[in-house]
């Protein structure tokens, strides 16, 4: 998808797409309306090309990095640290300063693609970490409980979470809610 408000700008940059192999799926005129667009076709790659990124430019950014994110190319003129800093905050995969250059736009929107697929496998990893480390806290807590009130040892304690959860077909996490709810709710 091409985003650019400039018509015959957006024209080269669409040749230059095309000339590197690469198809257009979608033009748009401005961002408004970018989320929309983009859960329409479904593109591989969202790329911008302006002279500076503007605040409503960055907040469509923002909404699509959180909503539905994409890998996300910006060719701007503007070589400001702080706009650059804040696309890249924005969810932007490549801030490209000077333009597009024919002969290397294929390999800055395959850079893109991968560093958006590593930022996406970091994120879902550290979702995957703070997961664990929840249910981790959890089943401490529940062990905690057990091993006061039922006397058992801690090895026990986790014995009968983990018995429990197997008996009812349910995850030692959600066993363990259930102790710490019950435990409250005698409190």
């Amino acid at each position: 998808m091409l985003v650019d408000d400039d018509l015959e700008r957006r024209a080269l940059v669409a040749a230059a797409l095309d000339d590197a192999g690469l198809a257009v799926v979608a033009q748009l005129g401005t961002a408004d309306g970018l989320l929309r667009a983009v859960a329409g076709c479904t593109p591989d790659v969202v790329i911008i090309d302006l002279e500076s990124p503007d605040r409503d430019i960055l907040e469509n950014m923002r909404c699509l990095s959180r909503d539905n994110p994409h890998p996300v190319v910006m060719f701007a003129t503007s070589s400001d640290s702080d706009a650059i800093r804040e696309a890249i905050e924005a969810g932007v995969s490549a801030y490209v300063v000077d333009g597009l250059s024919p002969g290397r736009v294929r390999s800055v929107v395959e850079v893109a693609v991968a560093r958006f697929r590593q930022y996406a496998s970091l994120q879902s990893e550290l979702a995957e970490a703070r997961t664990s480390l929840a249910h981790r806290k959890l089943i401490d807590r529940a062990k905690g409980i057990l091993m006061e009130r039922g006397r058992r040892t801690e090895s026990e304690a986790y014995h009968a979470l983990r018995k429990l959860a197997m008996d009812q077909n349910k995850t030692i996490a959600d066993i363990a809610q259930g102790v710490i709810d019950t435990a409250e709710l005698f409190k």
